[in-house]
């Protein structure tokens, strides 16, 4: 059966507040090895049995169009797997 790993993420233009918050956790922690956080979403997509690649991937480009992101202020990338 295949899934979907939908990365969901803001757009390297767009302000990270809660990446800068942790970032300021894991300096504040000792942690300097870390120059940058940004932070997404992450959605595991169960597809349907039966489904070619190319349909799954036309099917996903579009719930992550339509569904899943902000197209101002976030982008994504996905894999197909199984």
């Amino acid at each position: 059966m295949k899934k979907a790993h939908l990365f969901v993420t803001l757009k390297k233009t767009v302000l990270d507040p809660q990446g800068a918050t942790i970032l300021a956790a894991l300096k504040n922690q000792g942690n300097s090895a870390v120059e940058e956080v940004r932070q997404g979403k992450f959605f595991e997509l169960q597809l349907k049995e039966g489904l070619n690649t190319e349909a799954a991937k036309g099917e996903v480009e579009r719930l992550a169009r339509e569904v899943f992101t902000n197209p101002v202020i976030e982008e994504y990338r996905y894999e197909i797997v199984g």
